[in-house]
């Protein structure tokens, strides 16, 4: 090694093996406890592929995964889209602009519990947006998607999007401030329609923030827990459960470790059976470019 690549070496040193130990580590340990029958508290009594067994044999397991399906669709969809019509008007020289960057980043300063808990007053029957309509004579207005069974996952996917499209906006308002401006004038020389512009110039030079936005949301589903638990508690039944709260009660209510590390497991392979191809996919094209 060049002595002048020793120094950032040395100083990355503390941090790697924080992040080997603290993550690595705690990686090989959960799928060890997984092959386990630990329940409480850990034990080695290796049982194998048991506790995978259970875990797909659990209907609500099937049914947290496909809320997650669900919830990740509309959430990661709709924070693109959202984020980046918000970075389009934002970047179109809209006065105050300040201001409303200000209002739009709000949401992200607050926790999921308390986002969580703003949309749960806001979508209860009795006392959100069903009952204050209702008050102005409404009387049959019904806007009751956080009681039924059928309905409740969207309304998660509602307040997420609510709080985490103003980072979107941020990553597409950062990209399109860094687009040449000579692209502008050309287009407007040749006389092509802005919506064309953004459609097919813009968009596809913005698909390397497109797809770290998107793997950053990602991570968001599938560690989502308290937004779940602040706003429907994984109900009415388990019609909103999510892996990670499957996860967690396991683990701390039900002293089912066992099951609880191989859910875990199970949402680490998830997020490496999606972003792995992307990644790869990436790499292969900057090699290839």
């Amino acid at each position: 090694m060049k002595p002048s690549h020793r120094a950032p070496a040395i100083a990355l040193l503390p941090a790697g093996m924080i992040t080997f130990v603290c993550f690595y580590l705690f990686i090989a340990w959960t799928f060890a406890i997984s092959l386990t029958g630990s329940q409480l508290l850990p034990r080695w009594d290796f049982v194998g592929l048991l506790q995978y067994e259970r875990l797909f044999a659990s209907a609500r397991w099937w049914t947290a995964m496909g809320n997650m399906a669900l919830y990740g669709t509309l959430f990661i969809t709709g924070c693109l889209t959202v984020g980046y019509l918000l970075a389009i008007l934002i970047d179109r020289g809209v006065r105050a602009e300040g201001v409303y960057r200000t209002i739009f980043m709000l949401p992200l300063s607050m926790s999921f519990v308390v986002t969580g808990i703003i949309w749960q007053w806001m979508l209860n029957p009795g006392l959100g947006i069903q009952q204050a309509v209702r008050g102005l004579g409404w009387e049959e207005f019904a806007f009751n998607w956080l009681v039924r069974a059928d309905r409740s996952i969207y309304t998660v996917a509602l307040a997420g999007i609510w709080q985490q499209s103003g980072l979107c906006m941020a990553l597409f308002l950062a990209g399109l401030r860094g687009v040449d401006p000579n692209i502008w004038k050309a287009a407007k020389v040749d006389g092509i329609p802005t919506w064309r512009v953004y459609a097919a110039i813009i968009t596809p030079m913005l698909r390397p923030v497109f797809f770290t936005a998107a793997i950053l949301l990602f991570s968001l589903v599938v560690k989502s827990f308290d937004l779940v638990v602040a706003l429907t508690g994984g109900g009415p039944g388990f019609s909103s459960d999510l892996p990670a709260r499957f996860v967690m009660e396991h683990i701390l209510n039900r002293q089912e470790l066992g099951l609880g590390a191989a859910g875990a497991c199970m949402m680490l392979a998830t997020i490496a059976a999606v972003v792995g191809p992307y990644l790869y996919a990436e790499i292969r094209q900057k090699k290839g470019g």
